[in-house]
This record gives C-alpha cells, structure tokens and sequence, in this order.
C-alpha cells in the first residue's frame, strides 16, 4: 500500500485514495434521518441563539464577537476549525496504510498552542490588529508583504480546504444518504454560509463549539464498537500486523505487509515514510505557520475577553489534539483489519472494484467502518460527526477570508467606506467565496485520478515555510525590516513553486509504480524540504535586512517581543487603509442618523473589493426608510438600526486601552500556566510511549 502524504491544514492525507466510492446502501431507515434532522435543527438552533445575542452591528461585533468570549467556546472553536471531514477520511485512511506515525501530526499541536498562546497572541493583541497582513503592514510598512500574504491566504483558502473538505465531506455524504455529489455539497454550503453571513463570527465559535461535543461523543461511540470488534488492544496490535490482502498480484510485499514500525511515532531519519527528524522540525514549522499565523486560528483568539482566557481555551484545544490517534488512527486501523481486502487492496483492479480508484482504498477506512458496524440511528449520529467537521471548518474559513478580503483588499479601494458599507460587503464577499467554492467542485471531481488532487494538498507544504519564517522574525527580531522581509517571501515563493510543479508534473505515483521525477527535486521528503526552505528564508530575510537601512524603535513599540512593553504612543509606519470618521459616518448623504458605532472598530475595519457597484446598490437600499419586510431582512442580518452613543476623547483612548490590554489577573495567569506546564507534560509522555 502506499505510503504518500501531502499536507492538508494541519494534518496529512494519504494521495492514494481520492475516490472514495463506497458500495453501501444509502441511509433510508428512520432512525438515522431523525439523528441527522435533529442535528441540523439543534446547530441552526444555536446559530440563531447566537445571532440573537450578540452584537452583529460593527465590524469588530461581526468578526471578532465583540471581544467577548471566554476560554471553553474558544478552545472547542480551535478545535472543530482544524479538524475537518479530511481528518475523518484522510487520518483513519493514513493509519490504516501507515500505522500511527500520523496521529505525531496532530499530538504536535499540543506545542505549538502553547506557543501561540504564550508567545504570539500577545503581541497581537497589543498590536492591535485583526488579521494577520494588517499585523504585517503595521510592522513594515508598506503594501506589497500584506497583499502578497492577503492573496496566498485567500488562494490556500478557497483551493485547499474548501475543496478538500468539501470532496471527502460530500463523498462520505453521498454514499450515506444517496444524493447527488452537487446537491449535498450545495446543501452544506447553503446551510453553513447562512449563519457565518447572518451571525458572525459569535455564531460560528458557539456552533463550533456544538460540533466539537457531536465529535467527540460520536467519535468515541465509535471506537468503543470498533475495539470490541477485535477484542481489546493487545489483540488489536497483533491483527493489525497480519492484515494482509488476499489478492498481492506480482507486487513487492513492502507494498502491502504492514510497515514494521507501525506502532511507532519516530521512525528512521532515512528510510522512514515519516522520519524523525521532520516530524519534530519540518512540521513543528509548518505547524507554526497554521497555528500561529493562520486567520482562522488567531481570529479565535483574539475574540477572547483577556489574555488568560486566551491561553486558558489554547490548552482546552491542546487535551482535545490527544483525540485524534485514538478516534480517527485506531479505528481506521482496525477498519483495516476487518475489511483487509478493501482497505488494504495492492492489486490495481480489485482497488478500482472496490473503490473506483486503482491506487488503492485506505481512505474509505472510516466511511466503511461506520456505514458497516454502527446500527442505525448510531450511523445517523455519526453522520452528524462527519457533517459537524464538515460545516466547522467551512464555517470557519468564510468567516476568516471575508475578514482578510474586507481588512486587507476592499478598503485599499474604499478608504473612506462607512462601517455599513463594510459590513454588507463583508457578507457579499461569504457569497462569493460560496459561488467559487461550488465552481470549483468539477475541479475536484475532475482530480480524482490523483494529479490535481495531489498537487492541491501539497500547496500548503511548499508555500507556508517562507510565511513561518517571516512572522518569526518580526515578532522575535526587531532589525528585519521590509525589505528583507519581501525578498524572503518571495525568493522562498519561487523555491516552493518549483517543488511543487515539479511533483504536479511527474506526479507522485504509488509504491506499486513510483514516480520518476527527477531524485534531486523529488528525492527530499516534503518534511525535510520545509526545513530546508524554511532555513533558507530566514538567512535571505537576515541577510538582506542587515544589509539595508533599520527600522527605528518608535515604529516598534508593542509589534515585536523585546519592545512589547513600551508604553510610548507608536508611530505608525502607514496610516490605517479606512479611515475612521466618526463624525461623517455617524449620518448619511440625507442626514438620517447611522446605527453603527464606528468608534469601537476604528481599528477593526475591514472589507472587500470587488461587486463594488452591487454593495453600493445593498448599501443604498439599506439606507431607504424600512418598511416591515426591509426592518426584517436587516435585523436577521445584523444591520438593524440602532442610534450609536457618541464618546467623548477621553472615553475613546480608554476603550482602546481596554482592546490592545494584555493584563491577567494574578491566580488565573498562574493557574493558566500551570496547566500550560501539565500539558506539555502530557505531549513528552504520549511521544514516549507511542515512540
């Protein structure tokens, strides 16, 4: 079986799989149609909920839920936007042809949530930024590095997670249920753009937050059936070592026998599929990358009320990252030693038999196992967990893109947009991300042979590294400056891309018929080529900073870590790309008074560029006097007209204090690092055991 990886968000999945066609019978039993019908009525439920309560009116209320949520929503929030329906279908499959190597990916997390916790988020904070190009821009300057990270965010976005969640999400739907591929992915979008448009970002950490706890408890339900199925774990050990297909053919026997160390995380640093040295360096920098640097994740973040609650749901979400081995690697596994010939097929024809693909069937480990060993009601429940992982990561990322477009892109057009303005193009720009993620889909379709499919999971790994590099340093090196910065990006860009279209070409073919890409570009696994990219971007960007002109002190103060405590009043390197009038906004062309109070968000306003003339045509009829239909429309959007309290001065530069203020209180800082020191512990000791 092959052994391929490429890198998906966080995690990786197995190349090998992309069609995942399970010959099943589609869910028809009332027992599972009310499972999934009361899941979808309890997650609208609490989108509503949500919507209800929370202040949709402003930028800063829409994005970032008013800076108002407490540790438990955000860690569950951090949780169910990294784990998506690829993990479901992608881990299990991976374990299944691998072993347990894959679960050290996400047990890798429990470091990096720390560090980001700890180290990052604090800075950004008193940075006082959104998104991640803003916080760039503040430290530089300039435009170029924050529309350069803007686009690639919004390009891995859209080409990446959206479709990959959306192609092992809707092919585990199709199969369950029997609908056509288009209607179910239509279907989730519809119902997962409607409360990320109408409820924001508190609505989309709340129903994360549901999600996690249908995750989990299905997940566990799970494992507990495939366990007692081959009788505990000892014995489960021992079957997974002889879960060999019936049908070899002339293939090689290291294509199909279970690798030797499959119960082992670390494996040889040269002949390992997963060695180990790049799981502890090449994925703690790409870990970095998504953990640290990503909108999706620090958005979460940020939304919290103080900076223990910050780090209080970061070590929530690092005791959740301890899951995934024991409820996607273990019962992909074990699906591999009941359905040995399915899962495990060497044999190119019988692969396309049973799944439609000839270079083999691991990624329908998890599918198979619920569709065959839950009873119903149950496989409606678990279902639900893989439509829960589906919509949270979806959510999350139309939620995260619109606020990098509406930040990053639409006010470089519109600098003197009013905040109503912004927050209708923001949902405009949700349903154009929408209307691509659907176009996309005969991509997707189109891919399964391998190819593009392939080439779109390798994109993250041969891209972020020159991206961890440059928020390292800005953050921990005050002499880089903008232009070694740039120049990093982009010769670490070309690096990437050359890896990258190289493999896109030769492909990456199977252990049964390698691919014959060249040994010099190919013959470097993606672990040790982050390094290596990595390594070279922090010497291009060290080099050419020291060569040329420094950035002064006063431009610093509070953006990078030796200077994060200075008091003094920074001066901004640029102004802010939408300039806040709150005198002008507060009243329209035709004098009516504006409902949003543009003062809290000075800092936070952000939107998009393009259907430009479509916005201004919403934007106008929101202005119109509202009749009953109108007041309906823009209260369930979050655009209902209230009249804004005026602050004076003195009131304004103390709600800024209050939004860029890192401060804890004494017992939960030490109570957060405390557990901080408990977690790390747990992390040594599951590699110990595990390696």
């Amino acid at each position: 079986m092959s052994q391929d990886y490429s890198y998906h968000g966080f995690s990786y999945i197995n190349r090998n799989a992309e069609n995942n066609t399970i010959n099943t019978v589609a869910l028809r039993n009332a027992a599972d149609i009310s499972v999934i019908v009361v899941y979808f009525l309890v997650v609208l439920g609490v989108g509503v909920l949500a919507m209800i309560r929370t202040n949709r009116s402003t930028v800063g209320g829409f994005f970032l839920a008013g800076r108002s949520m407490v540790w438990w929503p955000i860690g569950a929030s951090l949780f169910a936007s990294n784990i998506g329906s690829g993990h479901f279908v992608g881990i299990a499959g991976t374990g299944a042809a691998a072993g347990i190597a894959i679960g050290g990916f996400e047990w890798n997390a429990l470091v990096v949530v720390v560090i980001l916790g700890w180290l990052f988020v604090p800075i950004y904070i008193k940075a006082g930024i959104v998104t991640m190009p803003e916080y760039l821009k503040k430290r530089f300057g300039g435009q170029r590095i924050r529309i350069y990270l803007s686009v690639l965010s919004l390009f891995l976005y859209v080409f990446t997670k959206i479709s990959a969640d959306m192609f092992s999400g809707a092919i585990f739907i199709q199969q369950a249920l029997g609908l056509n591929i288009y209607l179910a992915v239509i279907a989730l979008l519809a119902i997962t753009a409607l409360y990320t448009v109408t409820g924001g970002l508190a609505a989309v950490i709340y129903t994360d937050t549901l999600q996690t706890i249908i995750m989990v408890i299905g997940s566990f339900i799970l494992m507990g059936f495939a366990f007692h199925e081959v009788g505990g774990y000892v014995n489960f050990e021992k079957l997974y070592m002889q879960a060999i297909p019936s049908i070899t053919g002339n293939i090689s026997a290291n294509c199909y026998e279970p690798r030797a160390d499959s119960f082992h995380i670390f494996r040889n640093a040269v002949t390992g599929d997963l060695p180990w040295p790049g799981l502890v360096f090449g994925l703690t920098i790409q870990a970095t990358w998504y953990w640290c640097t990503d909108q999706v994740i620090v958005q979460r973040c940020l939304s919290a009320k103080s900076l223990s609650h910050v780090k209080a749901g970061c070590i929530l979400c690092g005791y959740l990252k301890l899951l995934p081995m024991f409820l996607m690697v273990f019962p992909g596994m074990i699906s591999r030693i009941l359905y040995t010939d399915v899962v495990a097929c060497v044999d190119p024809t019988e692969c396309e038999k049973y799944c439609g693909t000839k270079v083999g069937c691991s990624n329908i480990a998890y599918p198979k196992l619920v569709v065959e060993l839950m009873p119903d009601g149950l496989r409606g429940l678990m279902l639900s967990v893989m439509l829960a992982s589906l919509m949270s990561s979806l959510t999350s990322i139309f939620n995260s893109a619109s606020t990098l477009f509406t930040m990053d892109i639409y006010t470089k057009i519109r600098r003197s947009a009013s905040e109503k303005e912004l927050m209708i193009a923001g949902r405009v720009f949700i349903l154009v991300l929408i209307g691509v993620s659907i176009a996309w889909i005969p991509v997707v379709q189109a891919a399964q042979s391998g190819q593009l499919f392939d080439y779109i999971q390798s994109i993250t790994s041969f891209l972020t590294p020159p991206v961890a590099a440059v928020f390292l340093l800005a953050i921990f090196c005050k002499r880089v400056n903008e232009t070694g910065a740039f120049f990093g990006l982009v010769i670490g860009l070309v690096i990437g891309l050359i890896r990258m279209i190289a493999e896109f070409v030769y492909g990456t073919g199977s252990c049964a018929s390698p691919s014959n890409c060249p040994t010099i570009i190919c013959g470097v696994h993606y672990l040790y080529f982050g390094i290596l990219l990595f390594v070279i971007s922090c010497v291009i960007i060290l080099t050419v900073s020291l060569v040329t002109k420094p950035i002064d002190d006063k431009h610093l103060y509070r953006l990078c870590w030796s200077l994060r405590n200075r008091t003094e009043e920074r001066v901004d390197l640029e102004m802010d790309d939408w300039a806040d009038n709150q005198d002008s906004s507060s009243e329209d062309s035709d004098g009516k008074e504006l409902t949003y109070p543009a003062y809290i968000q000075s800092k936070y306003a952000f939107m998009h560029r393009y259907m430009q003339t479509f916005i201004f045509l919403v934007s106008s009829f929101a202005d119109d006097e509202p009749g009953f239909c109108k007041k309906a429309v823009m209260c369930f959007c979050g655009l209902e007209t209230k009249k804004a309290p005026k602050l004076t001065k003195e009131e304004e530069e103390e709600l800024q204090r209050k939004l860029t203020d890192t401060s804890e209180v004494p017992l939960w800082r030490n109570v957060v690092n405390a557990n901080a020191i408990i977690l790390l512990c747990v992390c040594v000791f599951c590699h110990g055991y595990f390696g």
